[in-house]
């Protein structure tokens, strides 16, 4: 089974909110997750975006794939914490 890292959008319309899922990299972006591992608000300036960063490591250890768009936000998070 193919696991990809992703964001899945759960906000009402023209007011997107997101949780970041692991999910089977053959379903849809709305389908049944395995596992939520935070949440992404791109309306809010201060704290939009929460992740459990134990789970993330032990997804991407275990083989998953992560997208593009989490990947972006993942490496804005590091550089404003300044994370190795």
């Amino acid at each position: 089974m193919a696991v990809r890292l992703r964001l899945q959008r759960i906000g009402k319309i023209k007011r997107p909110y997101y949780k970041i899922v692991a999910i089977d990299k053959r379903k849809k972006r709305d389908g049944q997750a395995i596992e939520i591992l935070g949440r992404y608000d791109p309306i809010t300036k201060q704290n939009n975006f929460s992740i459990d960063t134990k789970r993330l490591l032990y997804w991407i250890n275990v083989g998953a794939t992560v997208s593009t768009r989490l990947n972006h936000l993942i490496q804005k998070i590091k550089n404003n914490y300044n994370v190795k």
